[in-house]
């Protein structure tokens, strides 16, 4: 099968500036990708062709290679498009990491070399905390700069050489069939220095395991699972280099009356019978640290719900607070004396059950209704 010129597959001049390349393929990425075209076979030939097309193009070597040789460039034993492995997503890849970069870990392999890992940390606060915000201290086992040679490896009164193989540039070059292959230097591993006294309090790493105090602000509102990010508090760089990310991860404890529902708060309160049948009123504690005065109606029955405005979380996004949502839950008295039954009693008996207990008569209706229908 005959492959389709590369520039054709783009949809751009052979004169297209790195620019013009990028937004053609990006536009192709993401109209083609698998993920937005499941089971269409035809997108993913697509996509897979746009990606090797922008593969070679964005190479200003393969380029010239491809300008010069066509597809034959790339034929009996040359570099593949796709890097390495042959892959089919390298280009979307570069892509993606130019879009969303900064979102989400990355360790030694970032983009910068020698740089720290992102570190996690689990940060479990109260439901109050998580209302009113704090300033939380924790500790972070961590790699820190070394003292004693100020983070370059190096023993002290010494420092790092420029590497002889690179010359300083931490990349190399070797002739491949049509191409100059560049890659990291594999004497100072890209560095472009190497340390020959290396320090011996981190063996010439420039860093070490050390427990790091930080004083972290909670913001007012937070939820759980939310995710906040310290620049520069990972770990530190291999020999100067850049620190990585610290990401706090927040969790909320159970609370022991309130239950969370995103800027709302429910919770069940307890309503003695006599106030839920005669009527009344009653103190319930609030997630602020003050009472608000509930009124109950007469006739009031378990599960009846009572909404509070403005009684609810704060939002981390800022506006009004959330509402607070009251379930009556009717008791039932326990531990009667002789003359409080018999006063029961006499009322059972006095009353008009279809008016005292309307659902349970409702019920009972239907049970009937339901024995009706079986008998029939």
């Amino acid at each position: 099968m005959t492959k389709r010129d590369y520039y054709e597959v783009l949809g751009v001049e052979k004169n297209a500036d790195p620019e013009e390349l990028k937004k053609a393929y990006r536009k192709r990425a993401m109209k083609f990708h698998p993920d937005r075209n499941p089971d269409d076979k035809t997108a993913e030939q697509n996509f897979k062709e746009a990606n090797e097309a922008y593969d070679v193009l964005k190479d200003e070597q393969k380029r010239a290679a491809y300008d010069r040789f066509g597809h034959a460039a790339f034929e009996g034993g040359g570099p593949r498009p796709g890097g390495p492995g042959g892959g089919d997503f390298g280009g979307f890849a570069d892509i993606f990491d130019e879009m969303f970069g900064d979102f989400g870990f990355r360790g030694q392999s970032g983009s910068s070399a020698g740089r720290g890992s992102d570190l996690r940390y689990n940060l479990e606060i109260t439901l109050e905390e998580a209302f009113k915000g704090k300033q939380a201290e924790i500790r972070v086992p961590t790699l820190t700069p070394c003292e004693a040679c100020d983070g370059n490896g190096a023993a002290p009164g010494s420092g790092p050489v420029t590497c002889k193989a690179c010359h300083g540039a931490g990349k190399v070059r070797a002739q491949q069939g049509f191409f100059t292959i560049e890659r990291a230097c594999p004497t100072c591993h890209g560095a472009g220095r190497v340390i020959e006294n290396p320090c011996t309090s981190c063996n010439g790493l420039g860093r070490v395991q050390k427990e790091k105090k930080l004083s972290v602000a909670i913001p007012a509102g937070v939820e759980e699972g939310m995710r906040i990010r310290l620049a520069g508090e990972g770990e530190a760089g291999v020999r100067g280099g850049p620190a990585g990310d610290l990401y706090l991860f927040i969790g909320i404890k159970a609370h022991r009356f309130f239950r969370r529902e995103g800027s709302h708060l429910l919770c069940q309160v307890p309503v003695p019978m006599t106030v839920a049948v005669l009527g009344g009123k009653v103190d319930v504690p609030t997630i602020d640290g003050t009472r608000a005065r509930v009124t109950i109606p007469a006739g009031t029955q378990s599960g009846r719900q009572f909404r509070l405005r403005g009684k609810g979380m704060v939002s981390h996004r800022g506006g009004s607070r959330g509402d607070m949502y009251i379930d009556a839950l009717v008791e039932t008295p326990v531990s009667l004396t002789k003359r409080q039954q018999e006063l029961l009693r006499e009322f059972e008996k006095t009353g008009n059950p279809k008016k005292m207990h309307p659902a349970s008569e409702g019920f009972l209706d239907k049970v009937k209704e339901l024995w009706d229908d079986l008998r029939d």
